[in-house]
């Protein structure tokens, strides 16, 4: 029960004056009133805020006894948080005019730690016009708070949406917009409220939204991606979601449309796909583009009949450029030969980049061979055209090879197998040509497969032996040099020469292993020789890949130490190909080889395009003539006029010269009659494991 203080508005024992009895009698019923009535929470206080009257409903509201609140301050029970002072104010107010305020909403705290939104009014109860208390009538209104907190904390969110809100009627018709629905799509609000929804221009038909709304009948949601245009007419795309709202009884009473730009996502994710199927130096499709294209192409081929080709392209001795000019060289003529082969070919087709210096051209819908053998003219030539690089230009030249489709097979792998092999044969028959697949073509290359795998099982099986033809000095019949000739001793085909096997080895990087063994073989044997007396030099051949190789120099270092043969007792005969491309990486190595002492000979010259500045830059101490200018001279007076020229450029650089493949009498009169240092061939001795090293024997020597 509400406690009173004495001379609170309870039942006084007397008043002297009738009047004021009446008025507290009517107080007291008006309290007794309250007391009971459930929702309004009611309290007095008098001037020095002491709780005179505390009513059930106030227990309730503020969790206070009515024992523990009366003849208390107010403000040690409830606090008006940060609005205290304001409070005090209009209490103040209310003493000092005897005005009631206007009623207000306060959020309170009792002392019970208990916080809550109250309405409260406040009125000044006078006897003969003297205030004796403030009566206070509250009522709690924190459910009512809450709510509007959510409703203003849901219209910020529907304002302040990064996505545009639509919020219809249940005829689809809008009713209210957000900002972002404007800035999304152009439209203002006074321009879509009152439409329905599908005058937004979906680019769809009628179809389309009835398919939404039995949709939405069904689940009360549809979601898809639909292609929009704003208000400018600029075409987007866009990700709607549609839900309907139910009220309490479960009924439809309105749809809500959410709208995302998505078309930054669209980008990224189209740049993301690009470069998942694209090569990053050229912008060609890629391996993966590729392989899906090529089923597409032959998946049109089994519906419709429709032909294509596959054109497996290599650009010819392209390392020289990255190793010359450098790979920031090569990148630019990549992406040059990119642009080049796009210009030869349909929009229909793809060319591809696998990689290095690797293309694929897959020609759609196709007519035939000739069709395609007209693709590889043009790409061709379109390849050889120069390109700048820094200012100097480079040309280049390409192999192609071309699988047809049925012809050559009829899935992926097969296609790209045999085009990949037509490619390797038009590069074995001289480059810069294309050549169509045939079973013959594939023959071969699983006899070189067979070969390659056999190479790698003949160095551990010892099988490879050396042959040493001796080179004669031709004033006296000297041996000056012995060159050491790698033979294959075959299980199956008996012995092999060099070039039955040797391409093979340096298309593989088994050159790399068998070089060595051939020089650690050789400089043993020197050794051998030199213990016997001999002067003579070892001479050994060394590939391009073997230059190119990083270990070249420890291995040359390490078969010179295990023999014990002085470095000016090798010699090293380099291809002049070498020298006609000028590969810093080659002419270091050789400067190196030099430095050391061992001596360099050019081998095979007049075969390549050397000119006289690469014979000037090159460490070099012998030039041996290719013994297809030997051969000829007695009776092609081509090559009788350019013997003696070689040997006088030779001369003037101070090379000893050598005359390859001297078989004859004549041939060696010829040589000695024009200054030529040493010869060797079958005249003076054939290749053998046991050369003769005796000058008198060797001279008269027959093949």
């Amino acid at each position: 029960m509400s406690k009173l203080l004495p001379d609170s508005p309870g039942r006084p024992a007397a008043d002297p004056s009738g009047g004021g009895v009446q008025a507290f009698d009517w107080l007291y019923h008006f309290v007794t009133a309250l007391e009971l009535a459930p929702a309004v929470a009611v309290h007095s206080m008098d001037r020095a805020g002491i709780i005179r009257f505390w009513n059930h409903a106030s227990e309730e509201l503020h969790g206070i006894a009515s024992g523990d609140a009366v003849g208390r301050a107010f403000r040690d029970l409830v606090f008006h948080l940060d609005r205290q002072s304001e409070f005090e104010d209009v209490i103040a107010t209310i003493w000092r005019t005897g005005q009631a305020p206007q009623a207000s909403d306060w959020l309170v705290q009792s002392m019970t730690g208990r916080r809550h939104w109250v309405y409260s009014c406040h009125y000044p109860v006078k006897h003969d016009d003297v205030m004796h208390e403030v009566f206070c009538m509250e009522i709690d209104i924190t459910a009512r708070k809450e709510a509007e907190t959510n409703l203003e904390q849901a219209a910020q969110v529907f304002q302040n949406a990064r996505d545009a809100i639509i919020m219809m009627d249940t005829g689809y018709r809008v009713r209210a917009v957000n900002g972002a629905f404007t800035a999304i799509t152009g439209h203002a609000p006074e321009q879509i409220i009152g439409q329905p929804l599908a005058s937004l221009g979906w680019g769809v038909d009628d179809d389309f939204y009835q398919r939404i709304w039995t949709g939405l009948e069904g689940a009360d949601h549809w979601e898809g991606e639909l292609a929009s245009a704003r208000s400018n007419g600029e075409r987007y795309p866009v990700r709607v979601a549609l839900t309907a709202i139910r009220d309490a009884h479960g009924d439809v009473s309105g749809y809500m449309a959410m709208l995302s730009d998505i078309s930054e996502r669209k980008r990224i994710e189209e740049q993301v796909r690009h470069q998942a199927e694209h090569d990053a130096l050229t912008g060609l499709p890629n391996r993966i583009l590729l392989l899906d294209r090529l089923h597409q192409a032959l998946a049109t081929w089994r519906r419709q009949g429709s032909r294509c080709a596959v054109m497996f392209l290599d650009l010819d001795k392209f390392k020289a450029i990255n190793d010359t000019h450098g790979h920031q060289a090569g990148d630019i003529v990549l992406r040059e030969v990119a642009l080049h082969v796009r210009a030869c070919v349909r929009q229909v087709d793809t060319i591809s980049r696998l990689g290095g210096d690797e293309f694929v051209v897959l020609l759609a819908d196709i007519k035939g061979a000739d069709q395609a053998a007209c693709v590889a003219v043009a790409v061709t030539q379109a390849v050889a055209l120069p390109i700048d690089i820094g200012g100097q230009e480079v040309t280049l030249s390409a192999s192609i090879g071309i699988a047809l489709c049925p012809d050559d097979g009829a899935e992926v792998d097969t296609l790209l197998h045999h085009a990949d092999v037509a490619m390797y044969h038009a590069k074995q028959n001289g480059r810069g040509s294309f050549q169509f697949f045939s079973p013959a073509m594939n023959a071969h290359v699983i006899e070189r497969v067979e070969l390659e795998n056999r190479l790698r099982q003949a160095l551990d099986g010892n099988e490879f032996m050396l042959q040493y033809q001796p080179e004669i000095e031709v004033a006296t019949g000297r041996v000056t040099s012995v060159e050491a000739l790698l033979r294959w001793r075959h299980p199956q085909r008996g012995l092999l020469l060099p070039h039955e096997f040797l391409p093979v080895a340096e298309d593989s990087g088994l050159i790399v292993p068998i070089g060595e063994w051939v020089l650690r073989a050789a400089c043993r044997r020197a050794r051998a020789w030199r213990h016997g007396g001999s002067t003579a030099t070892v001479a050994v051949n060394l590939s391009d890949v073997q230059l190119a190789h990083d270990g070249l120099l420890p291995a040359i270092d390490a078969a010179l130490e295990s023999a014990g043969l002085p470095p000016d007792a090798l010699e090293l005969e380099i291809a002049e190909d070498a020298l006609s491309r000028g590969e810093p990486a080659f002419r270091a190595t050789a400067l190196a080889l030099r430095a050391r002492g061992v001596r360099l000979s050019i081998d095979r010259f007049g075969t390549g395009l050397s000119s006289l500045e690469a014979l000037r830059r090159f460490p070099l101490t012998k030039l041996k003539i290719d013994r297809s200018y030997v051969g000829d001279v007695v009776h092609d007076p081509v090559h009788a006029a350019m013997v003696p020229a070689i040997i006088a450029v030779a001369r003037s650089l101070q090379l000893r010269v050598v005359g390859e493949g001297v078989e004859t009498a004549e041939q060696l009169e010829f040589l000695r009659r024009h200054g030529c240092d040493d010869y060797q061939g079958f005249y003076a001795s054939a290749a053998s494991t046991r050369p003769n090293l005796n000058p008198r024997r060797a001279r008269h020597m027959r093949p």
